[in-house]
């Protein structure tokens, strides 16, 4: 399965534009990358025919793009079996389980949703390389984008930057907040006492999160949290600062175990849902992914124990 080729039809209005122009900001190719493509036989084609960068397009000319097929990057295919939520020929979106490491590690060189991906993608006759658009936490459920070119992955980093990606989450933290909904903005930089933590730091960069209390069962609640910049660990951070750190939490609430009977083996968070503007038809597209079984196990025993409690008082 070849990679389909990027197109534009030259309109009326940029008649006379220089083909380099239509390829920065009329299909949003980096400097970079139109370099490489230079490079190629195919690369770029204007009527089936290479162009200079530096000529003139006319109303009605067809400029394709064709991206060059990629090898694996050095991940090995294993078939390790992957929940696809979509996938065409520009993007791959799964939803991951709690449990699975996105790209390999120093400490997992196997195993990983890379590993699995490329197996896919093997399989279908697909040379790609892994680019997952972010990153989700190794015990961080849900949903989570895969582009399948550098083209796709640089325009969804542009998204992000930009912030036209939304990402909403499921958090299931301790206590009740207070307000019951509302914004974190503190900075977020690298803990001095622990490599893989992080912490509110004046110096840190700048970074919000916006949360709403869905459920509250006195003990916990499940809170809806929306990232609006995307630090390491910025939800699982900010919660612990405003004093309501994430149920099962190994990091940010090691001095807090869950409440007994919980059964909360992973911090009890899942990537609920995924927008984005899609980077080939510009079309808005959302992707949700439903709670995961030990989330749901984890909300009816909360409720029980709240209900529990109520008859006892």
């Amino acid at each position: 399965m070849g990679i389909e080729p990027l197109v534009y039809v030259v309109p009326p209005r940029d008649d006379g534009l220089s083909l380099r122009t239509v390829l920065r900001d009329r299909m949003g190719l980096s400097r970079t990358l139109v370099i490489k493509l230079k490079r190629e036989a195919r690369g770029i084609l204007v009527n089936g025919i290479r162009m200079p960068v530096n000529a003139k397009v006319r109303a009605g000319d067809r400029v394709e793009v064709h991206l060059p097929e990629e090898t694996a990057g050095g991940i090995t295919p294993e078939p390790i079996p992957l929940d696809i939520l979509y996938e065409d020929d520009h993007l791959l979106i799964v939803n991951k389980p709690a449990g699975l490491v996105v790209h390999p590690t120093r400490g997992y060189s196997s195993g990983t949703l890379a590993n699995g991906v490329i197996h896919h993608w093997q399989r279908l006759g697909l040379a790609a390389r892994f680019r997952p658009v972010h990153r989700l936490d190794r015990d961080t459920s849900g949903v989570l984008a895969v582009a399948k070119n550098a083209f796709v992955h640089e325009q969804l980093s542009r998204q992000l930057k930009a912030g036209r990606v939304e990402k909403t989450y499921c958090a299931f933290v301790f206590g009740r907040p207070d307000p019951p909904s509302g914004t974190v903005e503190a900075p977020i930089g690298r803990s001095g006492d622990h490599p893989q933590m992080r912490v509110v730091r004046p110096d840190g960069a700048p970074s919000v999160t916006r949360y709403e209390t869905v459920e509250s069962w006195g003990i916990a609640s499940l809170l809806r949290v929306s990232p609006v910049t995307g630090r390491t660990h910025q939800i699982r951070v900010h919660m612990r600062h405003i004093g309501h750190p994430l149920l099962g939490d190994p990091l940010y609430a090691a001095d807090r175990p869950a409440p007994a009977g919980a059964g909360i083996a992973r911090q009890a968070l899942h990537a609920e849902s995924l927008g984005f503007d899609h980077p080939a038809s510009g079309r808005r597209m959302v992707f949700r992914a439903p709670l995961p079984d030990d989330l749901i196990r984890l909300r009816s025993r909360l409720a029980a124990m709240h209900a529990e409690r109520s008859d006892q008082s």
